[in-house]
C-alpha cells in the first residue's frame, strides 16, 4: 500500500509540503451522476423546474465548488486554478444527469480534489433544485477518471 502523505511520522494529520516539487501543468477529470424518475428528469429537459434552469445553475455551482475546495477540505492546498469546465448531460437511460468536471492548473500539486468537488457540488445542486418534485433522487459514481501531470504521471480509470 502506498504511503499516506497526509500523516507525519507520528501519525498526525498535516498539510503536505509541496515547496520542493516542480511546477508543472496539471489536469484532472472527475465524473458522477444524479439519478431520478423520468417525470422529474422531464422538468430538467422541458425547463419547467420551479427553481429555474437546473443544468445552468448546477454548472455554475460546480465551478464555484472547485474554486472553494481548499476552504472545504482541510488538507488541500489553495491552488491557482486556470480552468474549470463542467458538462452536464441528460441521460434518459439512467434516467438522470451525468456530470463531468475538468480542472486545470499550473502548480506543484494536482487538482483531483477540485474536480471531485466540482462534480459533487453540481450534483448536490441538481438535487436541491429538484427535491420538491422527488425525494428519492440518488447521487453516485463520483470518481476521478483522468489525472495527469506531476511526479506520479498519468492515470486513466479503466
Amino acid at each position: 500500500m502506498a504511503e499516506l502523505t497526509h500523516f507525519d511520522e507520528g501519525g498526525r494529520a498535516h498539510m503536505v509540503d509541496v515547496s520542493g516539487k516542480p511546477v508543472t501543468d496539471r489536469v484532472a477529470v472527475a465524473e458522477g451522476w444524479v439519478r431520478m424518475r423520468p417525470e422529474t428528469l422531464a422538468l430538467v429537459t422541458e425547463g419547467t423546474a420551479k427553481k429555474g434552469d437546473v443544468l445552468a445553475v448546477a454548472r455554475l455551482a460546480g465551478i464555484m465548488g472547485a474554486k472553494k475546495t481548499a476552504d472545504l477540505i482541510p488538507l488541500c492546498h489553495p491552488l491557482p486554478i486556470t480552468k474549470v469546465a463542467l458538462e452536464l448531460a441528460v441521460d434518459q437511460g439512467l434516467p438522470g444527469v451525468r456530470i463531468t468536471a475538468t480542472v486545470k492548473t499550473t502548480g506543484q500539486t494536482g487538482v483531483e480534489m477540485e474536480a471531485l468537488t466540482a462534480v459533487s457540488v453540481a450534483a448536490l445542486t441538481v438535487h436541491d433544485m429538484l427535491k420538491a418534485a422527488e425525494k428519492s433522487i440518488e447521487i453516485g459514481g463520483i470518481r476521478v477518471v483522468l489525472k495527469d501531470g506531476g511526479k506520479s504521471g498519468r492515470y486513466e480509470a479503466g
